[in-house]
């Protein structure tokens, strides 16, 4: 590829390489220097924005904002009925409907969420684990009623339930059975939706619950490593359902150490996929979303959280992420407020277009301390995947309690060292702020809830029950039988049948899983 001339303010010209020309190359196996060979000079990463909350309603007001704001790509919160499989009706809803992120019922729901954005010309993450194939076919069922092409239709489900048994906790199904889902996904979206990335491999949520960065990043691949076995097992082809997985990373305030983790996760996950029979470049990359570490906000002067994300942000470029969510800043008082998810955009505009740090490829390789950080974080997460190798793999290592165990005991140490001050947060524990005001935070009123059980009301009242039973029937015959589910599901979804609806024949069949 012909370079483009690029220069700097001072008119200096930038190569997009710098480096030996003996050493590895950008797009080149094993992609420690990112997985295209112009990165942001040819297309800068996608700028996401996490939303969701209330009502499909007012979720979609907030998505139509952003995309006038100039987010390249939508991001969607469920609340956490919706995350585990209940209706807002349930008596388990209680309390939680709308709160953390958008409370999704059925379809009508959905159709409410996407109303006049094309789902064609945007990508859309859906961060959602256990009713993740619900989701998926209502979004694949609106983009039908759109009139779609399914096979350009793109996106993320994030649909790793293994990071929920290890540290998140939204699971609904034993491991067994939800491996089973997932890798009937697999097989759906590798015939029918080609361009959907069908999981999105999550340590974000193993580092918010307290786990070191080489831990993130062993966990993580240990659990990739686990879904490609599976699908392997199911028969399937690692060079065509490899390229549709992704994985989604934390990014925390040690900028070097952020670097050198995303650095050493290609080289790694390029390695493990070549060993497991990959042979085409595109199964052997590893493509990552990057959000910016929640855990790391304070609600003390949590204008100094823009400074945190910014940092954060930075260093996920820097290391090559291909997607970018930053956090707002008044996030650990609540839900983001408009003002603050604008500031969290344009904290990625401003890098992706003021810095220079886009202009040329990996600019911190070579550096003595970047490639000894990034050998020393791919030595420590071998020798934990070799310790959950050992034990029989992920699913085995979660059964016996080692991974939920080691990131406590990390979680535990690190708490201890911010209160002994042995580790500075400013404003927390050092440079404290006593006449600090309290800020207004964004409130979802409780009468969320009633809304949304008038709605389930008339839907039930309207739609065809004699077809909801018949499909949910043979959604049941299906899970009893082997078949693949996804057709079933999407079947289900397109007669009205609810979320809730839908997980229950699940766990009739499946059982729960009690952790």
């Amino acid at each position: 590829m012909e370079e483009k001339k690029l220069y700097n303010d001072s008119g200096i010209e930038i190569s997009q390489v710098y480096g030996d020309s003996a050493s590895e190359n950008p797009g080149e196996f094993p992609f420690t220097r990112g997985i295209r060979e112009d990165m942001y000079r040819g297309r800068l990463w996608t700028m996401r924005q996490y939303a969701g909350f209330s009502t499909a309603e007012e979720s979609n007001k907030r998505y139509h904002y952003l995309l006038d704001q100039g987010t390249t790509g939508l991001s969607v919160a469920f609340d956490l009925p919706t995350q585990i499989g209940y209706d807002s009706s349930h008596e388990f809803a209680e309390g939680e409907v709308g709160k953390v992120g958008v409370a999704i019922d059925s379809l009508k729901d959905f159709e409410t969420l996407f109303a006049g954005i094309r789902l064609e010309d945007i990508t859309t993450s859906m961060t959602i684990n256990a009713t993740a194939s619900t989701l998926l076919a209502m979004y694949i069922a609106v983009a039908k009623q759109q009139g779609a092409d399914l096979s350009k239709i793109s996106g993320t489900i994030q649909n790793d339930i293994l990071k929920e048994y290890a540290a998140r906790g939204t699971y609904i199904y034993p491991p067994k059975q939800s491996m089973r889902i997932i890798t009937d996904i697999f097989e759906y979206c590798s015939r029918e939706v080609p361009k959907w990335n069908t999981i999105s491999i999550s340590g974000y949520h193993i580092r918010e619950a307290g786990s070191t960065a080489a831990q993130e990043l062993a966990f993580t691949l240990a659990n990739g490593k686990t879904y490609v076995q599976a699908a392997l097992t199911k028969g399937l082809d690692i060079n065509v359902f490899a390229k549709r997985l992704s994985f989604f990373f934390n990014a925390h305030n040690n900028v070097f150490e952020e670097v050198a983790k995303f650095r050493a996760a290609r080289r790694m996950w390029a390695n493990i996929t070549k060993s497991l029979g990959a042979t085409d470049a595109q199964a052997q990359m590893l493509r990552f979303h990057t959000q910016t570490g929640g855990s790391t906000l304070t609600a003390q002067q949590p204008e100094n959280n823009i400074i945190r994300v910014a940092m954060q942000a930075m260093s996920a470029v820097l290391g090559g992420t291909q997607s970018l969510h930053t956090n707002g800043f008044d996030e650990a008082l609540s839900l983001p407020t408009e003002h603050a998810a604008k500031i969290a955009l344009r904290t990625q505009q401003i890098i992706g277009f003021e810095s220079g740090i886009t202009q040329a490829v990996d600019p911190l390789g070579g550096s003595y301390y970047i490639e000894a950080l990034t050998d020393e974080m791919e030595k420590l997460a071998y020798k934990y995947i070799d310790t959950i190798d050992a034990m029989g793999g992920s699913v085995a290592a979660i059964e016996q309690g080692y991974m939920q165990n080691e990131i406590a005991k990390s979680a535990y140490i690190y708490q201890k060292e911010i209160e002994s001050n042995e580790k500075i947060i400013v404003g927390v524990n050092k440079f404290i702020d006593t006449n600090e005001k309290v800020k207004p935070v964004f409130k979802i009123d409780d009468h969320i809830r009633k809304v949304q059980i008038e709605k389930l009301e008339q839907l039930k009242n309207e739609r065809n029950q004699a077809e909801v039973e018949k499909q949910l029937n043979r959604l049941s015959e299906a899970a009893t039988n082997g078949n693949n589910l996804m057709p079933y599901v999407i079947d289900s979804v397109e007669n009205y049948a609810t979320l809730g609806e839908i997980a229950d024949v699940l766990r009739k069949n499946f059982g729960e899983y009690k952790g």
